[in-house]
């Protein structure tokens, strides 16, 4: 349920009300716009007396929500949310790109790939230190060591970090990453949603390879019904029946629906959705057109060498080249608005 307040409504009423509706056991939501204030009611509001709640003098309309994701929705949240990563941001206008090697592999590796990477326009390193990995036998990452690495790029560049995690347990060694990624395979890990939830740190939340938009909005209401509303969403392509020539399917069209349905910026892997190199131009390009809040590119020094995924790392001239493309098509957008 929520209630849209009158544009005179003052705070101390707005207190009033917020905590009456608190002391009947439910979560109160408050959003502050240019134009309107919006109250949103978590929990069981069946009890809740929507004729009263809508005669009050400083409400202007009550309306229930059937979605069940509540924190991430539009609705109540009626403006878009800006998301901030160091200095940088995503969202309500504000535009990013993260990059960096699949896998950290060495000091040098991710020291020389972050320079390049800065110099070229990418606002924030991405690197894996935990890996995800179909086989047992490959290689799973250098762990606390490369989080270890990470942060001393972050020193060498000023670039804020994103690193995935893959346990709960882990969190006491991202207490100084900037953004933690939720990797598409734990996206439904919902407990280690809620342990993110307890921190404040904003949460890159990837979609799974076969998972709705609903789902992946539920997964993100686990986040944010522990309190942490620094949500970050990420389309990096499903698993559908074409796998001949790209790894997954690039559902851009996913980027349009969340836009509406939530509040919360939307970034696109194009990397991690083709799986090849000669693809991520293009997609990043479309992405962005298609209004994307930003983008997640993975670049290599030597992606022949590469320890993960170097069939779909650029090269850093590749990225300086993707991201001349890619600022092409924003200015175009920004001549259009």
């Amino acid at each position: 349920m929520i209630a849209v307040l009158k544009h005179n409504t003052s705070d101390e009423q707005l207190k009033n009300l917020t905590d009456w509706l608190s002391a009947q056991g439910l979560g109160v939501h408050i959003s502050r716009g240019n134009y309107q204030t919006v109250i949103g009611l978590i929990g069981d509001t069946a009890h809740v007396d929507e004729e009263l709640l809508a005669s009050l003098e400083m409400v202007d309309s009550v309306k229930r929500v059937t979605d069940p994701f509540k924190s991430a929705n539009r609705k109540f949240h009626p403006e878009d949310s800006k998301i901030e990563v160091g200095n940088a941001a995503f969202g309500a206008g504000n535009f990013a790109v993260i990059a960096g090697p699949c896998s950290v592999e060495s000091e040098e590796q991710v020291i020389a790939i972050a320079k390049a990477v800065k110099a070229a326009g990418a606002t924030l390193l991405r690197g894996g230190a935990f890996k995800p990995r179909t086989s047992p036998y490959d290689f799973q990452g250098l762990k606390a060591e490369g989080i270890e690495l990470l942060l001393k790029a972050k020193k060498e560049t000023g670039l804020p970090i994103v690193t995935e995690i893959m346990n709960a347990n882990h969190l006491p060694l991202f207490e100084d990453v900037d953004c933690i990624q939720v990797g598409a395979r734990n996206m439904q890990n919902f407990e280690l949603l809620k342990e993110l939830g307890q921190t404040r740190k904003p949460i890159l939340l990837k979609r799974g390879l076969a998972n709705t938009i609903k789902e992946m909005l539920m997964s993100v209401e686990y986040i944010m019904a522990g309190g942490n509303e620094n949500v970050i969403l990420c389309e990096r392509g499903i698993r559908t029946f074409d796998s001949a020539y790209t790894r997954n399917t690039l559902d851009l069209g996913a980027v349009a629906v969340l836009h509406e349905l939530t509040h919360l910026p939307v970034v696109v892997d194009p990397s991690h959705a083709t799986g090849a190199s000669k693809y991520v131009k293009p997609m990043a390009m479309a992405a962005v057109a298609g209004g994307a809040d930003g983008l997640m590119i993975e670049v290599h020094n030597d992606p022949a060498k590469a320890l993960c995924d170097g069939a779909q790392s650029l090269t850093p001239e590749q990225f300086a080249n993707t991201m001349t493309a890619v600022n092409a098509v924003r200015n175009a957008i920004l001549d259009i608005e």
